[in-house]
């Protein structure tokens, strides 16, 4: 189901150029794909058109064919703010977008409990939001948006809140799971080191213009080290890109 967007625009009406200007991608299925770039590329943009948030301005979004003109059950998001509800405990929260969807109680509960132990917070699963900590409260999101069982998952900086010991345990879940799932995820992060710690591919937005400035394929085995010498190199190359492009 591979995800493909045609000459993707968008302008907003109180700016004078586009946020995303003729912007064509493929994502093909399974594919784990970063958008790194300065503020006000567009990156966060370019999610909420692919989610069906926002609709473009000019050009189309195909998921397996199909147009996408707005949200639906084979995408799901996740962003910064983990957007749990406070008076609903772990699993509750977990189980919360399949009970609007219908499903069974018993699915709801065996796909709570399977991603639970996935992102390592099944003995948490009681507990009340407020008791757990932030890296905590990304995990229940996480385990969330995975029970879904969409076909692409959006993910908006959803590490960026964090302390660095936190958001590099959640990477290092995240790279796990993925390998697990073999799922789609489009990720978008400010940290040129995450996006080559964890996607196939790493997509450079020009600052100004609304474009993809460079794309970069990382050819490193899973999981990454951060030390190793090809790694380095490659964070130092993208890092240049966005400065560059910045300047």
């Amino acid at each position: 189901m591979p995800l493909v967007l045609n000459n993707l625009s968008k302008r907003y009406d109180n700016r004078e150029k586009e946020v995303l200007n003729e912007i064509s991608l493929t994502v093909e299925d399974g594919e784990f794909v970063c958008i790194v770039g300065r503020s006000g590329c567009g990156k966060s943009t370019l999610l909420n058109l692919i989610a069906g948030l926002e609709k473009p301005t000019t050009g189309e979004i195909l998921l397996d064919g199909v147009p996408v003109t707005g949200p639906g059950a084979d995408r799901t998001v996740m962003f910064q703010e983990h957007g749990l509800f406070p008076w609903l405990n772990v699993i509750e929260n977990v189980e919360f977008g399949m009970k609007l969807q219908g499903i069974s109680k018993k699915e709801r509960e065996e796909r709570a409990h399977y991603y639970l132990e996935m992102v390592k917070l099944i003995e948490y699963k009681t507990y009340p939001v407020h008791q757990i900590s932030g890296g905590m409260k990304q995990r229940t999101a996480l385990a969330r948006a995975l029970c879904m069982d969409s076909h692409i998952l959006l993910m908006d900086e959803p590490f960026s809140a964090l302390d660095k010991q936190t958001s590099n345990s959640l990477r290092e879940e995240l790279q796990r799971i993925w390998m697990e799932t073999h799922k789609t995820i489009l990720f978008v992060t400010h940290s040129v080191e995450e996006a080559v710690y964890l996607g196939d591919r790493v997509i450079v937005m020009h600052p100004q213009e609304g474009k993809i400035a460079k794309i970069y394929s990382i050819d490193i085995g899973c999981p990454r080290h951060v030390y190793t010498e090809e790694f380095v190199g490659l964070r130092h190359q993208i890092l240049e890109e966005v400065r560059g492009g910045a300047v």
